[in-house]
């Protein structure tokens, strides 16, 4: 199953970003000012003056495989990650990714891996559950699990960190996954009604 990324929420625009950076003078909004927001989003980004980006807020939901799991939970700073956790429940609908880039071969050589895995924790879970207890039980027999195991996260940044992430992860060196991840939060920031992070964008040569 592919890696999938769905967008459920954000908070700002261009105007929040400039009017913190305003705060410091003036606050009052015309439309001359208005005008400048690109101008000064531009200034703001060349110049590493990145504070005012960190008001608005976007909300992820991604289903991945572990690895990629891993790379977001590098991201700590301004980064906020909740997961679904095999230390707090049965794992039941095990899925992973295969990637599909692989040899065919290849790729169904992991496929049953993967099951092997899968029906190996469950086993296991079943077996510990009367001799550990359950709580005991489901911590460790997720240790079967497979990096290419997808879990479901809850991930928020806010755009001063969304903007280091796609520094590290939407560039050609990043692993193919996390880098497909990157890319395809950021199309749907740009898709976002309205295009109302459009001159952030821009200052950052989004």
């Amino acid at each position: 199953m592919n890696n999938t990324v769905e967008l459920i929420g954000h908070y700002g625009n261009d105007e929040i970003h400039a009017l913190s950076a305003w705060t410091s003078t003036s606050r009052e909004l015309d439309a001359k000012k208005v005008e400048r927001i690109p101008a000064l989003l531009n200034q703001l980004a060349e110049a590493g003056h990145h504070t005012p980006f960190e008001k608005s807020m976007l909300h992820f939901l991604v289903r991945c495989d572990t690895a990629s799991h891993i790379h977001l939970l590098k991201h700590r700073i301004g980064v906020s990650i909740n997961g679904e956790s095999a230390r707090y429940k049965e794992i039941k609908d095990n899925s992973s990714l295969i990637p599909s880039d692989w040899p065919i071969d290849i790729q169904n050589a992991l496929k049953t891996h993967c099951l092997a895995s899968n029906e190996l924790y469950h086993a296991t879970l079943a077996r510990l559950t009367p001799i550990l207890g359950r709580a005991r039980a489901k911590e460790s027999a997720r240790f079967f699990l497979p990096y290419a195991n997808q879990l479901t996260l809850d991930v928020s940044f806010n755009f001063r960190s969304f903007v280091h992430f796609l520094g590290l992860r939407n560039k050609p060196t990043a692993q193919k996954e996390i880098r497909d991840i990157a890319a395809n939060m950021l199309d749907l920031v740009k898709s976002i009604e309205g295009n109302p992070f459009k001159a952030t964008l821009e200052a950052f040569k989004l």
